[in-house]
């Protein structure tokens, strides 16, 4: 059995790109849907980490492909309601509170893991199952710090027979598929400027941004398992504004509006431009602005420099109920995604400005939402200009979740791998960064370091790992 002091060791095999299949034999390449039959069976066998509200979602669209084969559960909170419905469906499936003892004790029985946690234990949860040999279906955003992003990135590099997915599930859908199109017959070119925007009421919080210090101690619930919650931060007493999605508010469990939607928004954007890594991060405006939590409302600016033939490009990020961008002429209405999930805070209520994004280009402005929406171009008298020389887009062959299984077979290749996802995950990063300092930072995309601010440099790895975790920041 593997223990947590060998368990890095086993990156061995990982690193040379070899995978051990079931008889002995070695695969250096991705297998074959046949191979696959012949080695593994026709499901693959899953195991998922975090059970509720997000995690629950995800194991249900995993349930519709009919691909895969349930065996092990874990969730630190496992006595918890929001726990029970999967707990139920699945009643066979072995159960873990602790997902380090669930690779040590029962890796052997397992291909792949969806992880669907708070931000700041995703890093530990994916770093552990490459390393076990394991594909891993991560939400979103990939990491918490700069650091995290570039080992995992590093790490999968590493396990090239591994399959990693991200869960912007919308990278599977029609927007991918358009703007790939577009951008290929030359309708999507020369993009100057993106306008950003997330401005609709879920994820807001009501906290006191005057706070001085992190909530007093509440009873912790039955049974959980706190200080694997916590992974590798420094230790907190548990609060009920910690759990059940409050995560998302705080510096350090969460990535706020920016990860959380950034990665529905910006990530076509962002892959088909070549965006890399930005040279300026500017906060602009922030409202509620604490040491502790993220501001009410935020404006970020984001600054890229010339690729190839593309011109620079500036990214403006705008979040917060009293922050809407302007809107270009013959902008029109904001329609809500169709695929947008609900969450434990309820659906998406419909406000002025969905989210969603604007692309400026040197002779053409499209108008877009998140997720998986199409863009459009405005005003509508140029789109009707237009119609007859747009190309056709193609239908996605997998969704999401499919593509991910189909990876694990050697079949298709996922489209936001940890390769790929892992540097727009980097730009949050930053931008989190700006936000938390409330400034404008200068970063050198060639050394990844900031050029004007030392504290900005220290936050990119962010505080060090609580004591017993000190490993998984080791490749």
């Amino acid at each position: 059995m593997a223990t947590r002091r060998d368990f890095f060791k086993e990156m061995g095999m990982a690193a040379a790109g070899i995978a051990l299949g079931s008889e002995g034999k070695l695969f250096a390449q991705p297998l074959t849907s046949k191979e696959w039959s012949a080695t593994k069976g026709d499901k693959i066998k899953i195991a998922y980490i975090g059970l509720g509200n997000r995690g629950e979602q995800d194991i249900d669209e995993f349930a519709k492909t009919n691909m895969v084969d349930v065996v092990a559960l874990c969730d630190v909170d496992l006595d918890g309601q929001q726990c029970q419905k999967v707990l139920a469906q699945y009643p066979q499936a072995k159960r873990f509170r602790d997902f380090r003892e669930m690779f040590e004790t029962y890796g052997n029985q397992f291909d792949a893991v969806c992880a669907a946690v708070p931000d700041h234990i995703h890093f530990p949860i994916a770093m552990m199952a490459l390393k076990y040999g394991k594909h891993i279906y991560l939400e979103k955003p990939m990491t918490r710090t700069f650091l995290e992003a570039e080992l995992l990135i590093k790490a999968a590099r590493k396990a090239p027979h591994l399959a990693t997915q991200v869960g912007n599930q919308g990278h599977s859908e029609a927007n991918y598929f358009q703007f790939k199109a577009w951008k290929d017959a030359g309708i999507i070119k020369d993009v100057t400027a993106v306008t950003a925007h997330m401005n609709s009421p879920r994820r807001w919080h009501q906290f006191d941004p005057n706070i001085y210090k992190f909530p007093d101690a509440d009873p912790i619930p039955h049974e959980m398992d706190w200080f694997t919650w916590l992974g590798a931060c420094s230790f907190h007493d548990y609060s009920e504004k910690f759990h059940q999605g409050n995560w998302r508010c705080w510096y350090d469990f969460g990535m706020g509006a920016l990860g959380d939607w950034g990665a529905h928004i910006l990530d076509t954007v962002h892959e088909f431009m070549n965006l890399g890594l930005p040279y300026e991060i500017t906060m602009k405006y922030a409202k509620g602005h604490n040491d502790f939590f993220y501001p009410f409302s935020s404006t970020i600016l984001f600054r890229f420099g010339a690729r190839g033939n593309m011109p620079p490009c500036d990214i403006t990020w705008y979040d917060g109920l009293d922050n809407l961008p302007p809107l270009p002429k013959g902008f029109g209405t904001s329609q809500a995604g169709s695929d947008i999930p609900t969450t434990n805070q309820g659906t998406t209520p419909v406000s002025e400005l969905n989210p969603g994004k604007i692309i400026y280009t040197k002779d053409l402005i499209f108008k877009g939402g998140s997720h998986g929406s199409t863009l459009s171009i405005i005003p509508e008298e140029k789109a009707k200009e237009m119609k007859d020389k747009l190309p056709q887009v193609p239908k996605s062959p997998s969704n999401h979740y499919v593509n991910f299984l189909h990876a694990c077979q050697g079949v298709e290749k996922t489209r936001s791998p940890f390769e790929i996802n892992g540097v727009l995950s980097e730009v949050f990063c930053l931008g989190v960064i700006a936000q938390r300092l409330n400034t404008q930072l200068f970063f050198d995309t060639r050394t990844k370091q900031f050029t004007n601010n030392t504290f900005a440099n220290a936050l990119l790895s962010g505080m060090p790992p609580r004591k017993g975790w000190e490993d998984f920041y080791k490749i």
